[in-house]
């Protein structure tokens, strides 16, 4: 029993000793914990996010698409927060149809101005320019004012300003060759002058009309657009106002006589292609066969000019009748605001817009850019290349008239170049000032049907159904 309570006594005592020991142990390493910082452990790596996606939308031939294609490629090797894909059209109508349709919504996109209505009612573009001094993009004194002013509305840059190719006059230098025709004494202009004068447009195309050689002067596209610098040339106005047009102008007293001037040449049938040679080729293709002297056009039939082994051609001005005047076709690009990120697409933008982007893409031959920059350097002028004048696709930008804002463009064409193409081709004596009525009356069908609606009611006081005046 002694024994047994001694042994019970012992491990008791043990017992008590290991108690007092780990406690010991527990306090010393919570002394030493107190007294040191714990080590942060390494920083988790962050998962890779995934880039955006983002579509360049543009159009034009296969080799104007490459050219985008390749500036595309250059972005996306050194971007690393998006990845962008070229969408091509073959044209502008292409292009445009597609957003109408509800069938294309790129992020950033190639747009014409005349379709910048249609673009900011439907919310397909939004203001560029605080995006742009977001990232220090300076454009004041590297565009035009007029290329600037074309894109803005309220007070905002609606899209940013990319190409301004004004209509020129190309002409055929082995049939209107301007040194024999000064030898004969005729109307030319001088080599290095930025201006032709409507004198000098008559000369050139009774020069190259040649029945031996089954050549004709001149084709001008008897249209809206076609006779639109003659108008405006002539001292005449397209629109009845600049800003909300109602009405074609061409009844007008300084547009009618702007029409006679110019139509007295136009619709002379041996200086012109005729209805059976149009019916055969086109004008540009009887241009390439050397048997059309001139006709107007835009800079993107430089490419395809360039390519037509033996031909040799230049450009002049549009022909001046009182003062110079063009048309062009201006384009942009606009930023959709229902892309995935703003942030990236005007990081994009801002890429194609520059200098090195534009330099690349000038150099394909279709862009006259809105960039001045480039656009008096080597990589457009292309001293090397086919025309010699390029420098008038520039400087006509200067007395270039850009029509107002119309959502209707399309149907206004549609209404009146039928009949504006008869008063250049219906033979026989033209009674100019009734066709010019007419086709003002037909153009408010499109321009202002509310107001035309309203003068045809039998209520109207103007109108034939409107009751006598009681004497």
């Amino acid at each position: 029993m002694a024994v047994d309570s001694m042994r019970r006594r012992a491990r008791r005592g043990v017992a008590t000793t290991v108690a007092l020991l780990t406690l010991a142990l527990v306090v010393t390493a919570c002394d030493s914990d107190a007294g040191r910082e714990t080590l942060p452990g390494p920083d988790p790596v962050p998962a890779p996010q995934a880039k955006v996606e983002l579509t360049l939308g543009v159009w034009g031939k296969d080799a104007e698409v490459a050219g985008y294609e390749k500036v595309v490629e250059a972005f996306n090797e050194t971007s690393g927060e998006s990845t962008v894909t070229v969408e091509s059209w073959s044209d502008r109508d292409a292009l445009d149809d597609a957003l109408r349709a509800g069938e294309a919504s790129p992020d950033v996109f190639l747009a014409s101005r005349r379709d910048l209505t249609f673009l900011r009612s439907e919310g397909y573009s939004t203001p560029v320019d605080e995006l742009l001094d977001e990232r220090s993009v300076e454009f004041g004194d590297g565009y035009s004012r007029d290329a600037l002013e074309a894109f803005s509305a309220d007070t905002r840059l609606q899209c940013m300003p990319f190409g301004v190719s004004p209509m020129v006059i190309y002409r055929n230098t082995a049939l209107v060759d301007l040194e024999r025709m000064g030898e004969r004494g005729l109307d030319v202009p001088s080599p290095d002058s930025s201006r032709f004068t409507f004198d000098e447009f008559r000369a050139a195309a009774e020069f190259a009309t040649k029945p031996r050689k089954r050549s004709k002067g001149v084709y001008i596209e008897p249209s809206l657009r076609g006779l639109a610098p003659f108008v405006y040339s002539g001292g005449g106005e397209v629109f009845d106002d600049e800003s909300a047009p109602t009405s074609l102008n061409l009844s007008s007293d300084e547009s009618r006589d702007a029409l006679e001037r110019t139509l007295e040449l136009l619709r002379r049938s041996n200086l012109t292609l005729s209805e059976e040679q149009l019916a055969k080729a086109t004008p540009l293709e009887w241009f390439e066969r050397g048997r059309l002297g001139m006709m107007a056009g835009y800079r993107d039939l430089v490419p395809e000019l360039r390519a037509v082994a033996g031909l040799d051609f230049d450009v002049l001005p549009m022909p001046t009748l009182d003062s110079p005047a063009t048309i062009g076709d201006l384009t942009g690009l606009c930023l959709n605001p229902a892309t995935e990120s703003i942030t990236e697409s005007a990081d994009l933008l801002v890429h194609m817009i520059s200098d090195e982007v534009v330099g690349e893409l000038t150099r394909t031959g279709y862009l006259v850019p809105a960039n001045q920059q480039v656009a008096l350097a080597e990589d457009f002028t292309q001293p090397a290349l086919q025309p010699r004048r390029a420098d008038l696709f520039t400087s006509s930008v200067r007395s270039m008239r850009v029509p107002p804002l119309l959502d209707a463009w399309t149907q206004l064409q549609a209404l009146v170049d039928d009949p504006i193409a008869k008063l250049v081709t219906t033979p026989g004596v033209l009674d100019l000032e009734t066709a010019t009525e007419l086709i003002d009356l037909l153009s408010r069908t499109v321009l202002s049907p509310e107001e035309l609606e309203e003068s045809d009611s039998p209520d109207s006081p103007d109108s034939t159904g409107a009751p006598e005046q009681q004497g």
